[in-house]
């Protein structure tokens, strides 16, 4: 009988974390049914006791998503737990999990605490978490590099106290394939009672061994692989899920696993991770990067006209593409639309359909064909639009190559309470005098930290992605922006930094009133 590996995402926890990788509490719902339809295991939701922001979405993800389990993570203290369990309240399922650091170097310069110390803490922070829920993980932070005979001794105590899970993270992506099988191996022989919990594995990517890592763990006798879309997380990331599942799936002869995941949603969750977030998805990226399933030399060419299986060992309807292209226009109606949409995983609600096809038909007015990955633009720049007080009503953007002239940026910018403002800012290149006149009419101070421009899909009049990362006023935001036109792109970036911004302040004033 195949084992089951339970699929752990940390996507919305360690990997919302990291720099550069910070969601709004609406983009981390979207996130979260994204996840939800993969059918994941459980969703680690964020970390309830580090801000109030991070609670809320907890909240609010535990209040509105159903399937998986809802976990959060706490530390080992009173505090921490208290918020986690109540953030969790209203989750139809959920999962404490609680975690102190036991590697020398961690309690000797973080904690500054004895084996005992940590011990106790360990024990007394799963025992309050047990008390208030039935699964309860507990995470030994930074195992990989802590004594063997100790971290068994952690993990017995822990499972003795009600720990339902024992996680053992290469927190610092340390170790290699070879030692984390050996490890593995020698804690399920070891430790009484580690054949009544689940058995977890954390790697990051430090390294670049994570994927491998967490497979080599699975071998030695891990039940729970903790991953996050795209391998985002702390530092140079986390297991990715879409790589470690479908290396499960691709090699189920070597693994003989059973895993729950719905692999053909792969490709559009990762997509919407990576239009939410702001971070492209590098070509080469394994699975669900664009040159994933593409061939260009004449001798792959040849072997992919004769038989689909002499350069591939997955079928791209496996993670969610089509071998073909269905070319869509501007006579398509919504019915070929939705359709398309639902083959390449979007299954799109009635709501959503009507302002999806008042972009489609604009792009559609302007191109001559509209390809996959146009659509796939349009519905997750419509899943991820920041709605706030300020829209764009006019632009005009007027460069300068031969120095006579500064180049300029004239727009008119429509508020919710009616009014418009129009102003002109002139700067070093068309994006500095957008920021200018952005400022202008916002009354707020803007700084460009970096931006990056790409063609998404094909043709002269492709449609252009512009991310950006900004702070307005000191505080930084992203913002992601489509359009035909990549300078209109760019704008719409900006304007999303400064709702994500203005949105924000609203909120901190209206807590503050509170």
């Amino acid at each position: 009988m195949s084992r089951k590996i339970h699929i752990f995402d940390t996507t919305l926890r360690d990997g919302e974390q990291s720099p550069g990788f910070s969601m709004s509490q609406g983009q981390k719902l979207r996130v979260a049914r994204a996840l939800a339809d993969l059918k994941v295991d459980i969703i680690e939701a964020g970390f309830p006791a580090a801000s109030p922001g991070d609670f809320n979405a907890v909240q609010a993800i535990a209040s509105e998503i159903q399937g998986p389990v809802i976990a959060a993570l706490c530390r080992t203290i009173p505090s921490d737990i208290e918020r986690t369990i109540l953030a969790l309240e209203p989750a139809q399922k959920s999962r404490i999990h609680t975690f102190i650091a036991t590697s020398p170097i961690h309690r000797r310069e973080k904690l500054n605490m004895s084996r005992e110390q940590v011990l106790r803490h360990a024990v007394n922070g799963v025992k309050m978490a047990a008390e208030a829920c039935t699964d309860v993980e507990f995470s030994a932070e930074d195992g990989i590099r802590t004594e063997r005979e100790y971290l068994a001794d952690i993990l017995q105590a822990v499972i003795e106290a009600g720990a339902t899970t024992v996680n053992i993270p290469d927190t610092v992506g340390y170790s290699t394939p070879s030692e984390m099988y050996d490890l593995f191996r020698w804690l399920n022989k070891t430790v009484p009672g580690i054949e009544n919990v689940r058995v977890s594995t954390h790697c990051h990517d430090d390294l670049g061994l994570a994927v491998a890592n967490s497979l080599a763990a699975v071998e030695g006798g891990a039940t729970q692989i903790e991953c996050a879309l795209n391998g985002i997380g702390e530092r140079a990331g986390n297991c990715a899920l879409e790589e470690v599942v479908m290396a499960l799936r691709t090699r189920a002869d070597h693994y003989d696993i059973e895993i729950g995941i719905e692999t053909e949603r792969l490709m559009a969750a990762s997509h919407l991770l990576a239009a939410v977030t702001g971070n492209f998805v590098p070509r080469n990226k394994a699975i669900v990067g664009e040159n994933a399933f593409a061939h260009e030399a004449g001798i792959h060419q040849h072997g992919m006209l004769a038989s689909r299986d002499t350069y591939e060992i997955m079928k791209p309807e496996d993670v969610g593409l089509k071998g073909s292209q269905l070319i869509l226009g501007k006579h398509s109606g919504r019915h070929a639309v939705v359709d398309r949409a639902k083959h390449m995983g979007y299954d799109l609600e009635e709501g959503e359909v009507e302002a999806i096809m008042e972009r489609f038909k604009a792009l559609a007015d302007v191109k001559k064909r509209v390809f996959d990955s146009d659509l796939e633009a349009i519905i997750t720049g419509y899943e991820t639009g920041t709605i706030g007080p300020w829209s764009l009503n006019w632009l005009s953007v007027v460069s300068a190559v031969n120095g006579e002239t500064e180049p300029s940026a004239s727009l008119t910018l429509a508020h919710e309470d009616g009014t418009t403002s129009t102003h002109t800012g002139d700067g070093d290149g068309p994006v500095d005098a957008m920021v200018e006149a952005l400022e202008l009419v916002t009354e707020t101070k803007i700084k460009v930290l970096s931006l990056a421009m790409r063609s998404i899909s094909l043709g002269e009049d492709a449609q252009g992605e512009a991310s950006m990362r900004a702070t307005v006023d000191g505080v930084e935001y992203s913002g992601h922006g489509l359009s035909t036109d990549i300078v209109a792109a760019c704008a719409a970036a900006l304007l999303e930094i400064i709702n994500r911004a203005t949105r924000s302040a609203a909120q901190i004033k209206q807590s503050d009133a509170a």
